[in-house]
């Protein structure tokens, strides 16, 4: 793996430095990687986070607010189209529709040929809402990539995509812990 010269190395380095001395035998490369993507992440977190609150939400309702806006008019979905869309389990997303409704951002509507359907459907303050925080949210990641250019963005969200599948196939072929 390559390493980051000498005179600029950050948390990573160090950590790496130190398993190598304390332990040489264990690989602690995957560290140069998850390790930033970890430390980056919580940096994202922080920096999105600021956006959501200054708005009044948190990640979780923008996760619920953002799937109903691009489903496109009526702005519904089911409980299970959620779960779908969010990676957020059916009782998970009956939370956060009730905590949306109570705020008068959405409205829960029965389907008019089977009442057993249920849908969430924004309400014209959660559709104001939902783009007022998507401008803001969109502008502040666009500022959080301003040290990479274009091509670099790029090409880090295929790596990002890669690794992605390549997590997916680890989950697949790990051995069953008994």
């Amino acid at each position: 793996m390559t390493r980051r010269p000498a005179e600029h190395p950050d948390a990573v380095d160090l950590f790496l430095e130190q398993w190598r001395k304390e332990l040489p035998g264990v690989d602690a490369t995957p560290m140069a990687v998850f390790g930033r993507l970890h430390r980056s992440f919580m940096r994202y977190q922080t920096l999105i986070n600021e956006v959501f609150e200054q708005h009044g939400i948190n990640m979780a309702a923008f996760d619920v607010l953002t799937a109903l806006r691009r489903s496109g008019p009526p702005y519904r979905r089911t409980s299970g189209e959620l779960a779908a869309v969010s990676l957020v389990s059916s009782g998970g997303v009956t939370l956060r529709v009730d905590r949306l409704e109570a705020a008068g951002l959405v409205v829960r509507e029965r389907d008019a040929d089977d009442r057993r359907v249920v849908y969430a459907r924004l309400t014209e303050q959660g559709l104001d809402l939902v783009e007022r925080v998507a401008q803001a949210h969109f502008a502040n990641e666009k500022g959080m990539l301003e040290g990479l250019s274009e091509v670099e963005q790029e090409r880090l969200g295929r790596l990002l995509s890669k690794l992605e599948r390549s997590l997916e196939n680890a989950e697949r072929t790990r051995p069953t812990v008994v």
